[in-house]
């Protein structure tokens, strides 16, 4: 028979064999809240083990004008109001969840976010990135980029992309 150290190893290997890492990369659009909204609702399992990861990233502004680089009270203006904006989006996030019983912790990058998002998969140690879609088309895709279909080609983990029902 096994005694109680024992037991509580096996119990934490076990626990440790359902934790799923998940990260939601979310962005002010609707897409993506929708996409928090659809894990918490069918991934809810998960969480119970570990902390839903939320993860954003800030494209790198730049700064330069036609007629030279901007004042340093313009630079750091701007950047006070996209780390307000970060903290909005987050505190709406960590709210929804909340709400739904779920810890979640936050992540914030500078850079492009396909490749920030991919970055931060293998960083983070993520086993499902869930993203949202934002249903453009072929032609506003191939013209701007998709980050989720990027992420398709280049995350080191499964992907889950949500679209929203129109």
């Amino acid at each position: 028979m096994a005694n109680e150290g024992e037991q509580s190893k096996v119990a934490e290997r076990e626990e440790e064999s359902r934790k799923v890492n998940v990260l939601v990369a979310v962005d002010e659009s609707e897409c993506s809240t929708y996409a928090l909204h659809w894990a918490l609702d069918n991934l809810r399992h998960c969480f119970s083990v570990s902390p839903l990861t939320i993860f954003t990233a800030q494209p790198a502004a730049d700064y330069n004008y036609l007629y030279g680089v901007a004042n340093p009270e313009l630079i750091d203006s701007v950047r006070e109001w996209q780390q307000k904006a970060v903290s909005e989006m987050f505190a709406k996030a960590k709210e929804i969840c909340a709400r739904r019983g779920v810890t979640a912790k936050t992540i914030t990058a500078n850079g492009d976010p396909k490749e920030a998002i991919c970055e931060a998969v293998e960083k983070f140690n993520i086993d499902l990135l869930v993203l949202g879609n934002h249903g453009r088309g072929i032609i506003k895709r191939a013209l701007l980029g998709s980050v989720s279909d990027y992420c398709v080609h280049h995350a080191k983990c499964p992907i889950l992309v949500v679209r929203k029902p129109a």
